[in-house]
């Protein structure tokens, strides 16, 4: 798979890791413009740590990360929001007590032009009807499912070119999970590249066009999603079971 022409994230010999500990060992991948890419990988493999160092909360001892031709190498969290990128991390992360509503608006603080917070918002109501419905209420009232739609939405009000999105069915009932696939795969349509971490690692290549495999910190394959899943090799080491949900 050629991905180098049309790639709108590349790491070049990405190092990084905690402490005195390497997690990222020279990664190297590119990611494809407006397509939705799955990391799988075994536990440990490094692939929460890879969306955080591409998102600037885990440094880069060595190595280049590029987004859209830009050098982004060690940018803070603000500078990739502003720069069109949008991360939803593991696990719940909205603020349980505030209103759906502000949970929202809280997702535009980074915007220059705070005048653009309210219509933003409100294009998110119009988008995701169950969130205008529940607008008053408490985030933390929300089931599992309608919580991780806020999140994505939250995570949308900066308009994203790329979002990085780890573990989003963690907790989800199946259908729920179909649901939030469906948003994905909705968001891929309407252009915005998605790049994503899954415990369902099958179920995740099914929706997705493009595949990652991380072992040991260091990407060892990437090729189309129905390559991946096509290739018995990968199913019997990453794919049986589902993967595990950390690393």
């Amino acid at each position: 798979m050629d991905t180098a022409s049309d790639s709108i994230l590349s790491l070049d010999g990405v190092v990084a890791g905690y402490g005195k500990m390497t997690i990222l060992n020279a990664t190297t991948a590119r990611i494809r413009k407006g397509a939705i890419t799955t990391v799988i990988g075994p536990n440990g493999a490094g692939k929460s740590p890879l969306f955080k160092t591409v998102f600037g909360l885990l440094p880069a001892r060595a190595g280049t990360i590029r987004f859209d031709g830009r050098d982004v190498t060690n940018w803070s969290p603000r500078r990739m929001l502003d720069a069109g990128v949008s991360y939803v991390p593991q696990g719940r992360n909205i603020f349980p007590e505030l209103s759906v509503r502000h949970n929202l608006e809280l997702g535009g603080v980074a915007l220059a032009d705070q005048s653009q917070i309210a219509p933003r918002v409100a294009a998110m109501m119009e988008r995701f009807p169950m969130l205008r419905q529940r607008a008053d209420a408490q985030a933390g009232a929300l089931s599992g499912g309608q919580q991780k739609l806020l999140e994505v939405a939250r995570g949308l009000l900066l308009d994203p070119r790329l979002m990085l999105i780890d573990e989003p069915s963690i907790g989800l009932s199946p259908l729920m999970v179909q649901e939030v696939f469906g948003l994905l795969k909705g968001l891929r349509d309407a252009g915005v590249t998605i790049l994503l971490i899954e415990q369902n690692a099958r179920q995740a290549l099914h929706i997705s066009d493009d595949g990652l495999v991380l072992e040991q910190g260091r990407a060892r394959i990437q090729d189309t999603a129905a390559s991946i899943l096509a290739d018995p090799r990968i199913a019997q080491l990453f794919l049986g079971g589902g993967l595990a949900a950390t690393g």
